[in-house]
């Protein structure tokens, strides 16, 4: 366990305390009952289940498939390098644009990084989504699409990427909508809406999209003109740590800039209700205030991530204490530097910071969005012989240039309130799967198997076909040993 050092941690050690302190099962009982309703979610509750603290429970029953809850994410982020094969909103992870933009700034952007030493930076991702989302498609029929075939550049029968390279025009083309492929007006996709920020980095399916995210997180964080950030360069110094680290660093400082929201908002409420004003020295205006903002994170379960995070493998473990200062130190130094609030200044600890961080490790779900670009080659490949035979003139080049991995899911990471709470066993009831219709980002959560009224709902935090050693010993991270009914019959 390593020392503390952070001055704040000294100065606002009281605040900091009230912070971290679990709130009571009755609090905990009214959030989850108001999250509850707010998001119309029927037939599971959130309640306390003795040594496993919190956990869901159906409220009715539920057949094998049957959908038990859909929950929006508090906070997310797309994976880095997944933003390279994926334009998505950058709220909900719905896909945007068009099937064309979607194959050309892949094969565009893969090319950047194969021309420039497999690196494709923030600022390059930045100007070529500004370029290709700055420019409007219109929509075709199924013959309004182009039909140079020689502008094709095909190699052998060879499956490697090399033999299959289209020509700079005719990515160009697919991008800034140019060239439209046959049957594309069937999967038509939200158009792009940019980041009022002027960021370029975030766009958005829908106007509310963008607006939701600029007042809950992205305000603070934007690195465009409009920012509300003190600086700018140390935000991007931040981001470019991240992603070169660790992208939970991005959600920590998501649910810092959540929680700095949510205390300014209603700070605002507060003083016109009482007709008062904040004090001169820019200390904490109302505790109370900054304790209720930061209630949804409050209610997650937290440890330290330098006591719940494994070390990488490249790292020895004589330079664990050096490594773990090093990162940890650096990233929070930016974040510190680029929004600092002084009237939240408790939530920029390094205890702070280390639990949010922690409770992402040990509470987050996996980010998968399925790709609509898979489902048009599915498409043209069921056509009757005649149409399919046309289109692919147009589809197969394309198709080889892209390879084997022609679709790319989005993926990413995110902390889900109500999926955070349902407890782990590993002969689980319920599963995260995404069906035809989950076009989102939102945890989708199924039975899987049937689940009686007042059963608890679990599922899997772990590959469950492991051994029983297997399992115990991944299971360490989270604290805990596992005594389902299938761990207590395998232990014998």
């Amino acid at each position: 366990m390593m020392e503390t050092i952070c001055p704040v941690d000294v100065m606002c050690a009281k605040e900091i305390s009230a912070l971290l302190q679990p709130p009571s099962t009755s609090e905990v009982q009214e959030y989850f009952e108001k999250l509850l309703s707010e998001r119309q979610c029927r037939g599971i509750k959130v309640k306390q289940s003795g040594e496993f603290g919190k956990g869901v429970y159906a409220e009715t029953d539920f057949g094998e498939g049957e959908l038990v809850l859909k929950d929006q994410m508090l906070v997310g982020a797309q994976h880095p390098l997944n933003k390279i094969d994926c334009l998505v909103c950058s709220f909900c992870f719905k896909f945007i644009g068009s099937i064309e933009l979607q194959i050309g700034r892949r094969l565009f952007l893969q090319n950047v990084i194969v021309s420039g030493n497999d690196k494709c930076d923030a600022d390059t991702l930045s100007h070529i989504s500004k370029d290709c989302c700055d420019t409007d498609s219109s929509d075709g029929d199924n013959g309004s699409y182009t039909k140079d075939h020689e502008n094709f550049e095909i190699g052998g029968s060879s499956s490697s990427k090399e033999n299959h390279v289209l020509p700079r025009g005719v990515v160009e083309s697919l991008m800034n909508g140019e060239m439209l492929l046959p049957y594309t007006n069937r999967f038509s996709l939200p158009s792009p809406v940019a980041c009022p920020g002027g960021c370029g980095e975030a766009y958005y399916c829908s106007k509310s999209c963008a607006e939701a995210d600029w007042e809950m997180v992205h305000s603070l964080l934007c690195t465009g003109e409009r920012s509300q950030s003190h600086s700018r360069a140390a935000l991007m110094k931040f981001n470019e740590h991240a992603n070169e680290t660790n992208d939970i660093f991005l959600l920590a400082a998501k649910a810092i800039s959540l929680t700095i929201l949510r205390y300014r908002k209603l700070k605002s409420t507060y003083q016109k209700e009482e007709n008062c004003t904040a004090p001169s020295d820019g200390g904490i205006f109302n505790f109370s205030l900054l304790l209720e903002a930061w209630k949804p994170i409050s209610v997650g379960y937290k440890r330290r991530w330098w006591d719940c995070m494994a070390l990488p493998d490249d790292v020895d473990c004589s330079d664990e204490a050096a490594f773990r200062m090093q990162i940890k130190e650096l990233a929070f130094a930016f974040l510190k530097a680029a929004i600092l609030d002084k009237e939240c200044e408790p939530l920029f600890s390094l205890e702070i910071y280390g639990h949010i961080i922690g409770m992402f490790e040990l509470n987050n779900l996996d980010l998968v969005v399925a790709s609509p670009v898979e489902d048009y080659f599915l498409y043209i490949d069921d056509l009757p012989h005649a149409e399919k035979k046309e289109a692919e003139e147009i589809t197969q080049p394309i198709l080889n240039a892209l390879g084997n991995d022609y679709s790319v899911f989005c993926q990413g990471t995110a902390f889900f309130p109500l999926q955070s709470c349902m407890n782990h066993s590993c002969h689980p009831n319920a599963k995260a799967f995404k069906r035809e219709e989950d076009r989102d980002g939102r945890a989708t959560i199924i039975a899987h198997r049937p689940i009686t009224k007042g059963e608890e709902v679990t599922i899997s935090y772990i590959d469950e076909d492991l051994s029983y050693e297997e399992r115990q010993a991944s299971l360490a991270d989270y604290g805990f040993k596992c005594r389902c009914s299938r761990c207590l019959k395998e232990e014998l």
